[in-house]
Protein backbone atom coordinates (compact mmCIF):
# COMPACT_ATOMS: atom_id res chain seq x y z
CA UNK A 1 0.00 0.00 0.00
CA UNK A 2 1.33 3.66 -1.26
CA UNK A 3 1.35 5.97 1.80
CA UNK A 4 0.53 9.87 0.90
CA UNK A 5 3.90 11.31 1.40
CA UNK A 6 2.97 12.97 4.58
CA UNK A 7 1.17 10.43 6.50
CA UNK A 8 4.65 8.25 5.05
CA UNK A 9 6.73 10.86 6.82
CA UNK A 10 4.88 11.45 10.15
CA UNK A 11 4.75 7.51 10.75
CA UNK A 12 8.55 7.22 10.28
CA UNK A 13 9.18 10.53 12.08
CA UNK A 14 6.62 8.86 15.25
CA UNK A 15 8.94 5.63 14.86
CA UNK A 16 12.44 7.54 15.29
CA UNK A 17 10.88 9.69 18.04
CA UNK A 18 9.77 6.81 20.07
CA UNK A 19 12.79 5.06 19.49
CA UNK A 20 15.34 7.79 20.53
CA UNK A 21 12.81 8.46 23.65
CA UNK A 22 13.39 4.89 24.39
CA UNK A 23 16.89 4.96 24.72
CA UNK A 24 17.72 8.25 25.81
CA UNK A 25 14.77 9.18 28.67
CA UNK A 26 13.69 5.84 29.58
CA UNK A 27 16.53 3.88 29.80
CA UNK A 28 15.01 1.17 27.69
CA UNK A 29 16.31 -2.26 27.67
CA UNK A 30 13.87 -3.33 25.30
CA UNK A 31 11.83 -1.40 22.16
CA UNK A 32 9.08 -3.09 19.93
CA UNK A 33 7.85 -1.38 16.82
CA UNK A 34 4.50 -2.87 15.63
CA UNK A 35 2.92 -0.97 12.30
CA UNK A 36 -0.51 -1.91 11.70
CA UNK A 37 -2.73 -0.49 8.41
CA UNK A 38 -6.01 -1.49 6.55
CA UNK A 39 -7.38 0.55 3.39
CA UNK A 40 -8.52 3.36 5.81
CA UNK A 41 -5.83 3.75 8.50
CA UNK A 42 -2.18 3.18 9.53
CA UNK A 43 -1.62 2.60 13.22
CA UNK A 44 2.47 2.73 14.65
CA UNK A 45 3.10 1.65 17.91
CA UNK A 46 6.41 1.89 19.85
CA UNK A 47 6.72 -0.08 23.32
CA UNK A 48 9.26 -0.37 25.97
CA UNK A 49 10.03 -1.60 29.30
CA UNK A 50 12.05 1.36 30.56
CA UNK A 51 11.57 3.53 33.79
CA UNK A 52 10.94 6.83 31.82
CA UNK A 53 7.84 8.58 32.06
CA UNK A 54 8.61 9.72 28.45
CA UNK A 55 8.73 13.02 28.32
CA UNK A 56 12.84 13.13 28.38
CA UNK A 57 14.62 16.13 30.41
CA UNK A 58 11.66 18.50 29.79
CA UNK A 59 13.98 20.37 27.44
CA UNK A 60 12.47 18.98 23.59
CA UNK A 61 9.46 19.37 22.29
CA UNK A 62 8.98 15.31 21.28
CA UNK A 63 5.30 14.77 22.55
CA UNK A 64 3.77 18.16 21.56
CA UNK A 65 5.80 18.28 18.18
CA UNK A 66 4.24 14.46 17.71
CA UNK A 67 0.90 15.35 18.60
CA UNK A 68 0.68 18.39 16.33
CA UNK A 69 1.76 16.05 13.21
CA UNK A 70 -0.73 13.64 13.69
CA UNK A 71 -3.87 16.17 14.61
CA UNK A 72 -2.67 18.23 10.86
CA UNK A 73 -3.43 14.60 9.13
CA UNK A 74 -6.69 14.25 11.32
CA UNK A 75 -5.06 11.40 13.58
CA UNK A 76 -4.52 10.61 17.34
CA UNK A 77 -2.06 9.88 19.54
CA UNK A 78 -1.66 8.21 22.40
CA UNK A 79 1.32 8.58 24.95
CA UNK A 80 2.09 7.46 28.67
CA UNK A 81 2.88 4.16 31.05
CA UNK A 82 2.21 0.96 30.40
CA UNK A 83 0.03 -0.66 33.19
CA UNK A 84 2.68 -3.72 33.20
CA UNK A 85 5.86 -1.03 33.26
CA UNK A 86 7.56 1.12 30.30
CA UNK A 87 6.06 3.95 27.95
CA UNK A 88 3.68 3.05 24.82
CA UNK A 89 3.46 5.46 22.14
CA UNK A 90 0.57 4.68 19.65
CA UNK A 91 -0.67 7.12 16.57
CA UNK A 92 -3.12 6.41 14.23
CA UNK A 93 -3.29 8.13 11.22
CA UNK A 94 -6.10 7.95 8.56
CA UNK A 95 -4.68 7.39 4.50
CA UNK A 96 -7.11 9.16 3.33
CA UNK A 97 -7.00 13.20 3.89
CA UNK A 98 -8.97 14.73 6.60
Amino acid sequence: MQLPAGVDLTAYRLVQEGLTNALKHSRAKRAEVLVRYSDDQVEVTVSDDGHGGGGGDGGGHGLVGMRERVTVYGGDLEAGPRPEGGYRLRARLPVAPA
